[in-house]
Protein backbone atom coordinates (compact mmCIF):
# COMPACT_ATOMS: atom_id res chain seq x y z
CA UNK A 1 0.00 0.00 0.00
CA UNK A 2 1.64 3.63 -1.35
CA UNK A 3 0.08 6.16 0.48
CA UNK A 4 1.58 8.76 -1.89
CA UNK A 5 -0.56 8.04 -5.02
CA UNK A 6 -4.24 9.79 -5.06
CA UNK A 7 -6.60 8.64 -2.46
CA UNK A 8 -9.53 6.42 -3.76
CA UNK A 9 -12.37 8.40 -1.61
CA UNK A 10 -11.40 12.08 -0.21
CA UNK A 11 -13.89 13.10 2.26
CA UNK A 12 -13.82 16.91 2.96
CA UNK A 13 -15.40 18.75 5.72
CA UNK A 14 -18.43 16.22 5.42
CA UNK A 15 -21.52 17.32 7.18
CA UNK A 16 -24.92 15.27 8.38
CA UNK A 17 -27.33 17.07 10.52
CA UNK A 18 -30.60 15.26 11.27
CA UNK A 19 -33.74 17.97 11.88
CA UNK A 20 -35.31 16.86 14.44
CA UNK A 21 -38.56 18.39 15.73
CA UNK A 22 -36.83 18.97 19.10
CA UNK A 23 -33.79 20.04 17.24
CA UNK A 24 -30.90 19.36 14.98
CA UNK A 25 -28.37 16.63 15.72
CA UNK A 26 -25.30 17.28 14.36
CA UNK A 27 -24.07 13.56 13.72
CA UNK A 28 -21.38 13.89 11.43
CA UNK A 29 -20.14 17.56 12.13
CA UNK A 30 -17.13 18.23 9.62
CA UNK A 31 -14.94 15.21 9.26
CA UNK A 32 -11.62 15.01 6.37
CA UNK A 33 -10.49 11.59 5.41
CA UNK A 34 -8.44 10.23 2.85
CA UNK A 35 -8.90 6.46 1.71
CA UNK A 36 -6.49 4.44 -0.58
CA UNK A 37 -6.43 1.43 -2.46
CA UNK A 38 -4.97 -1.18 -0.93
CA UNK A 39 -5.49 0.04 2.42
CA UNK A 40 -7.60 -0.82 5.41
CA UNK A 41 -9.05 2.35 7.04
CA UNK A 42 -10.22 1.40 10.60
CA UNK A 43 -13.26 4.28 11.99
CA UNK A 44 -13.45 3.76 15.90
CA UNK A 45 -15.11 5.80 18.55
CA UNK A 46 -18.26 4.78 20.95
CA UNK A 47 -21.73 4.36 19.85
CA UNK A 48 -23.13 7.35 18.56
CA UNK A 49 -19.98 8.91 17.46
CA UNK A 50 -21.32 9.17 13.84
CA UNK A 51 -19.29 6.38 12.45
CA UNK A 52 -21.92 4.87 10.20
CA UNK A 53 -23.85 7.68 9.62
CA UNK A 54 -20.26 9.05 7.42
CA UNK A 55 -20.39 5.24 5.76
CA UNK A 56 -24.08 6.27 4.94
CA UNK A 57 -23.51 9.54 3.49
CA UNK A 58 -20.83 8.00 1.53
CA UNK A 59 -23.45 5.27 -0.09
CA UNK A 60 -25.95 8.31 -0.30
CA UNK A 61 -28.57 6.19 1.75
CA UNK A 62 -29.07 8.46 5.13
CA UNK A 63 -32.78 8.65 6.03
CA UNK A 64 -34.82 11.47 6.63
CA UNK A 65 -34.88 13.74 8.11
CA UNK A 66 -30.95 13.42 8.23
CA UNK A 67 -29.10 14.98 4.87
CA UNK A 68 -25.86 15.94 3.80
CA UNK A 69 -25.42 19.90 4.61
CA UNK A 70 -22.01 20.41 3.34
CA UNK A 71 -18.73 18.81 2.29
CA UNK A 72 -17.50 16.79 -0.28
CA UNK A 73 -16.93 13.17 -1.36
CA UNK A 74 -14.48 13.01 -3.95
CA UNK A 75 -14.11 9.39 -5.74
CA UNK A 76 -11.55 8.48 -7.59
CA UNK A 77 -12.26 6.08 -10.64
CA UNK A 78 -11.97 4.87 -14.22
CA UNK A 79 -14.17 6.18 -16.91
CA UNK A 80 -15.60 3.88 -19.86
CA UNK A 81 -12.75 5.84 -22.07
CA UNK A 82 -10.20 4.80 -19.57
CA UNK A 83 -9.23 8.40 -18.25
CA UNK A 84 -9.33 8.52 -14.40
CA UNK A 85 -11.96 11.05 -13.20
CA UNK A 86 -13.00 12.24 -9.97
CA UNK A 87 -16.90 12.23 -8.82
CA UNK A 88 -18.20 14.24 -6.05
CA UNK A 89 -20.79 11.99 -4.72
CA UNK A 90 -22.60 14.78 -2.77
CA UNK A 91 -23.64 16.01 -5.95
CA UNK A 92 -25.11 12.76 -7.13
CA UNK A 93 -29.22 11.98 -7.15
CA UNK A 94 -29.14 9.40 -4.48
CA UNK A 95 -31.54 7.49 -6.53
CA UNK A 96 -29.98 8.00 -9.62
CA UNK A 97 -28.03 5.97 -12.19
CA UNK A 98 -24.90 6.98 -11.77
CA UNK A 99 -25.32 6.54 -7.73
CA UNK A 100 -26.79 3.47 -8.25
CA UNK A 101 -24.21 2.34 -10.45
CA UNK A 102 -21.35 3.26 -7.22
CA UNK A 103 -23.74 1.91 -5.04
CA UNK A 104 -22.90 -1.74 -5.01
CA UNK A 105 -20.47 -1.17 -7.81
CA UNK A 106 -17.51 1.14 -6.75
CA UNK A 107 -18.39 1.17 -3.11
CA UNK A 108 -20.04 -2.21 -1.44
CA UNK A 109 -21.07 -2.74 2.07
CA UNK A 110 -20.86 -5.50 4.77
CA UNK A 111 -23.77 -4.53 7.36
CA UNK A 112 -23.91 -5.56 10.88
CA UNK A 113 -26.16 -8.13 10.76
CA UNK A 114 -26.57 -9.87 7.62
CA UNK A 115 -29.55 -11.81 8.61
CA UNK A 116 -31.77 -8.51 8.30
CA UNK A 117 -29.69 -7.53 4.96
CA UNK A 118 -31.00 -10.51 3.17
CA UNK A 119 -34.48 -11.06 1.94
CA UNK A 120 -35.85 -14.48 3.77
CA UNK A 121 -37.98 -15.22 0.60
CA UNK A 122 -34.98 -15.62 -2.21
CA UNK A 123 -32.89 -17.87 -2.13
CA UNK A 124 -29.21 -16.36 -1.23
CA UNK A 125 -28.08 -17.11 -4.76
CA UNK A 126 -30.78 -15.31 -6.24
CA UNK A 127 -30.27 -12.13 -4.25
CA UNK A 128 -26.33 -11.99 -5.66
CA UNK A 129 -26.78 -12.76 -8.83
CA UNK A 130 -29.76 -10.50 -9.11
CA UNK A 131 -26.80 -7.65 -7.50
CA UNK A 132 -24.08 -8.71 -10.06
CA UNK A 133 -26.47 -8.60 -13.07
CA UNK A 134 -27.21 -5.37 -12.44
CA UNK A 135 -23.65 -4.04 -12.31
CA UNK A 136 -22.43 -6.26 -14.73
CA UNK A 137 -23.00 -6.97 -17.83
CA UNK A 138 -23.36 -11.08 -18.04
CA UNK A 139 -26.69 -13.04 -18.39
CA UNK A 140 -27.87 -15.05 -15.50
CA UNK A 141 -25.87 -18.50 -16.30
CA UNK A 142 -22.61 -16.50 -16.43
CA UNK A 143 -23.76 -14.30 -12.85
CA UNK A 144 -24.27 -18.18 -11.36
CA UNK A 145 -20.85 -19.00 -11.99
CA UNK A 146 -19.86 -15.69 -11.06
CA UNK A 147 -21.33 -16.01 -7.64
CA UNK A 148 -20.28 -19.63 -7.27
CA UNK A 149 -16.83 -18.49 -7.58
CA UNK A 150 -17.27 -15.97 -4.94
CA UNK A 151 -18.59 -18.52 -2.74
CA UNK A 152 -15.25 -20.81 -3.10
CA UNK A 153 -13.29 -17.55 -2.62
CA UNK A 154 -14.84 -16.97 0.80
CA UNK A 155 -14.76 -20.27 2.01
CA UNK A 156 -18.44 -21.55 1.79
CA UNK A 157 -18.56 -25.33 1.62
CA UNK A 158 -20.53 -27.09 -0.83
CA UNK A 159 -21.51 -23.90 -2.52
CA UNK A 160 -23.50 -25.37 -5.14
CA UNK A 161 -26.47 -25.98 -2.68
CA UNK A 162 -25.23 -23.65 -0.25
CA UNK A 163 -26.18 -21.34 -3.06
CA UNK A 164 -29.92 -22.10 -3.42
CA UNK A 165 -30.71 -22.39 0.20
CA UNK A 166 -32.13 -18.85 2.02
CA UNK A 167 -30.63 -17.19 4.80
CA UNK A 168 -32.61 -18.45 7.66
CA UNK A 169 -30.92 -21.82 6.78
CA UNK A 170 -27.17 -21.01 7.44
CA UNK A 171 -25.60 -20.00 9.87
CA UNK A 172 -24.41 -16.79 11.72
CA UNK A 173 -20.90 -17.54 9.97
CA UNK A 174 -22.30 -18.73 7.02
CA UNK A 175 -24.35 -15.80 6.12
CA UNK A 176 -21.72 -13.23 7.30
CA UNK A 177 -19.25 -14.96 4.23
CA UNK A 178 -22.42 -14.84 1.85
CA UNK A 179 -22.89 -11.16 2.42
CA UNK A 180 -19.00 -11.03 2.08
CA UNK A 181 -19.20 -12.61 -1.29
CA UNK A 182 -22.38 -10.86 -2.41
CA UNK A 183 -20.26 -7.59 -1.99
CA UNK A 184 -17.23 -8.54 -3.42
CA UNK A 185 -18.99 -10.04 -6.31
CA UNK A 186 -18.74 -6.86 -8.46
CA UNK A 187 -15.11 -6.40 -7.61
CA UNK A 188 -15.58 -2.98 -5.65
CA UNK A 189 -12.93 -0.28 -5.22
CA UNK A 190 -14.10 0.25 -1.73
CA UNK A 191 -15.27 -2.39 0.78
CA UNK A 192 -17.26 -0.92 3.75
CA UNK A 193 -17.73 -3.15 6.83
CA UNK A 194 -19.86 -1.73 9.36
CA UNK A 195 -19.11 -3.84 12.60
CA UNK A 196 -19.02 -6.95 10.67
CA UNK A 197 -18.40 -9.23 13.03
CA UNK A 198 -21.38 -8.24 15.51
CA UNK A 199 -23.56 -10.64 15.44
CA UNK A 200 -21.23 -13.76 15.58
CA UNK A 201 -18.82 -15.44 18.11
CA UNK A 202 -14.88 -15.03 18.76
CA UNK A 203 -14.41 -17.69 16.35
CA UNK A 204 -15.79 -16.80 14.18
CA UNK A 205 -15.33 -13.24 14.04
CA UNK A 206 -11.32 -14.45 13.96
CA UNK A 207 -12.26 -16.33 10.74
CA UNK A 208 -13.92 -13.77 9.06
CA UNK A 209 -11.54 -10.98 9.77
CA UNK A 210 -8.61 -13.16 8.40
CA UNK A 211 -10.89 -13.61 5.58
CA UNK A 212 -11.80 -9.79 4.75
CA UNK A 213 -7.95 -9.42 5.51
CA UNK A 214 -6.91 -12.19 2.92
CA UNK A 215 -8.82 -11.06 0.01
CA UNK A 216 -7.88 -7.14 0.75
CA UNK A 217 -4.74 -7.91 -0.23
CA UNK A 218 -5.60 -10.35 -3.24
CA UNK A 219 -7.39 -7.73 -4.75
CA UNK A 220 -5.70 -4.78 -3.64
CA UNK A 221 -8.88 -3.41 -2.70
CA UNK A 222 -9.32 -0.67 0.27
CA UNK A 223 -11.25 -1.65 3.18
CA UNK A 224 -13.40 0.85 5.89
CA UNK A 225 -13.39 -0.73 8.92
CA UNK A 226 -16.21 0.55 10.71
CA UNK A 227 -16.25 -0.53 14.46
CA UNK A 228 -15.22 0.30 18.23
CA UNK A 229 -13.54 -2.32 19.15
CA UNK A 230 -10.06 -1.39 18.79
CA UNK A 231 -8.51 -4.72 19.70
CA UNK A 232 -10.08 -5.77 16.03
CA UNK A 233 -8.46 -2.08 14.79
CA UNK A 234 -5.54 -3.58 16.13
CA UNK A 235 -5.45 -6.37 14.11
CA UNK A 236 -7.05 -5.02 10.58
CA UNK A 237 -5.97 -1.58 10.01
CA UNK A 238 -3.21 0.24 8.66
CA UNK A 239 -4.72 3.83 9.52
CA UNK A 240 -7.11 4.53 12.01
CA UNK A 241 -9.29 7.66 13.00
CA UNK A 242 -11.00 8.54 16.47
CA UNK A 243 -14.40 9.75 15.98
CA UNK A 244 -15.85 11.81 18.87
CA UNK A 245 -19.19 13.54 18.58
CA UNK A 246 -19.40 13.70 14.97
CA UNK A 247 -15.32 15.01 14.68
CA UNK A 248 -12.64 13.47 14.00
CA UNK A 249 -10.21 13.22 17.54
CA UNK A 250 -7.58 11.87 15.89
CA UNK A 251 -5.93 10.35 12.66
CA UNK A 252 -2.68 8.37 11.95
CA UNK A 253 -1.34 5.10 11.45
CA UNK A 254 -2.20 2.38 13.28
CA UNK A 255 0.99 1.56 15.62
CA UNK A 256 1.50 5.36 16.13
CA UNK A 257 -2.00 5.75 17.39
CA UNK A 258 -1.57 2.88 20.06
CA UNK A 259 1.68 3.26 20.65
CA UNK A 260 1.86 7.35 21.01
CA UNK A 261 -1.36 8.22 20.99
CA UNK A 262 -1.50 11.89 21.13
CA UNK A 263 -5.24 12.86 22.28
CA UNK A 264 -6.67 12.71 25.42
CA UNK A 265 -9.93 10.73 24.60
CA UNK A 266 -7.39 7.78 22.42
CA UNK A 267 -5.53 7.67 25.41
CA UNK A 268 -8.69 6.81 27.43
CA UNK A 269 -9.94 4.67 25.15
CA UNK A 270 -6.67 2.81 25.10
CA UNK A 271 -6.01 2.47 29.03
CA UNK A 272 -9.58 1.06 29.08
CA UNK A 273 -8.77 -2.15 27.63
CA UNK A 274 -7.56 -5.04 29.70
CA UNK A 275 -4.06 -6.62 28.29
CA UNK A 276 -2.27 -10.05 29.56
CA UNK A 277 -0.43 -7.66 31.70
CA UNK A 278 -3.34 -6.28 33.81
CA UNK A 279 -3.38 -7.37 37.68
CA UNK A 280 -6.47 -9.52 38.59
CA UNK A 281 -9.14 -8.32 40.38
CA UNK A 282 -7.74 -4.58 39.71
CA UNK A 283 -10.19 -2.36 38.41
CA UNK A 284 -9.73 -0.67 34.63
CA UNK A 285 -9.54 2.42 34.16
CA UNK A 286 -12.71 4.55 32.90
CA UNK A 287 -13.76 7.80 30.92
CA UNK A 288 -15.53 9.86 33.46
CA UNK A 289 -18.97 11.07 32.53
CA UNK A 290 -21.02 10.34 29.84
CA UNK A 291 -21.56 11.33 26.13
CA UNK A 292 -23.76 14.48 26.13
CA UNK A 293 -26.96 13.99 24.40
CA UNK A 294 -27.23 15.03 21.10
CA UNK A 295 -29.40 17.74 21.59
CA UNK A 296 -27.67 19.27 24.15
CA UNK A 297 -23.89 19.03 22.84
CA UNK A 298 -21.37 21.14 24.93
CA UNK A 299 -19.24 24.15 22.87
CA UNK A 300 -16.03 23.96 21.94
CA UNK A 301 -14.02 20.29 21.82
CA UNK A 302 -16.98 18.24 22.56
CA UNK A 303 -14.96 16.06 24.81
CA UNK A 304 -13.97 18.95 27.30
CA UNK A 305 -16.67 18.11 29.74
CA UNK A 306 -15.02 14.47 30.31
CA UNK A 307 -11.23 15.37 29.61
CA UNK A 308 -8.83 14.81 32.47
CA UNK A 309 -6.56 17.46 30.45
CA UNK A 310 -9.67 20.42 30.01
CA UNK A 311 -8.36 24.23 29.66
CA UNK A 312 -11.12 26.60 31.09
CA UNK A 313 -11.83 29.94 28.77
CA UNK A 314 -10.15 27.52 25.52
CA UNK A 315 -11.78 24.01 25.28
CA UNK A 316 -15.15 25.00 26.05
CA UNK A 317 -15.04 27.95 23.61
CA UNK A 318 -13.38 27.13 20.61
CA UNK A 319 -13.68 23.71 18.55
CA UNK A 320 -9.53 22.80 18.05
CA UNK A 321 -8.34 22.27 14.27
CA UNK A 322 -6.88 18.80 13.11
CA UNK A 323 -3.54 19.69 14.12
CA UNK A 324 -0.09 17.17 12.39
CA UNK A 325 1.84 16.00 15.21
CA UNK A 326 4.30 14.00 13.69
CA UNK A 327 4.51 11.86 10.54
CA UNK A 328 1.13 11.07 9.05
CA UNK A 329 -0.63 12.01 12.40
CA UNK A 330 -3.10 14.53 12.93
CA UNK A 331 -4.67 15.21 16.33
CA UNK A 332 -7.48 17.60 16.94
CA UNK A 333 -6.26 19.32 20.84
CA UNK A 334 -5.24 22.29 21.86
CA UNK A 335 -2.13 20.79 23.60
CA UNK A 336 -0.56 20.74 20.27
CA UNK A 337 -1.87 24.20 18.54
CA UNK A 338 0.85 26.55 17.83
CA UNK A 339 4.16 24.61 19.39
CA UNK A 340 6.05 21.58 17.67
CA UNK A 341 5.52 18.16 19.01
CA UNK A 342 7.51 15.11 18.54
CA UNK A 343 6.30 12.41 17.13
Amino acid sequence: MNQNTEPLLSIRDLKVHFFMDEGVVKAVDGISLDVHSGQVFGIVGESGCGKSVTMKAVLRIVEPPGRIVSGEMLLRQTGRDGKTELVDLVKLDPRGTEMRHVRGGQIALIPQEPMAAFSPVHTIGNQIIEAIRLHREVDAREARKIALQQFRDVGIPAPEQRLDQYSWQMSGGLRQRAMIAMALSCNPLILIADEPTTAVDVTTQAQVLRLLRRLQQERNSAIIFITHDLGVIAQMADYVTVMYLGLVMEQGPVDQIFHAPKHPYTRALLESIPSVDTPPRVDLPTISGSIPHPFNRPAGCPFHPRCSEFMPGTCDQQTPALTPVGEKQLVSCFMYHNREVMA
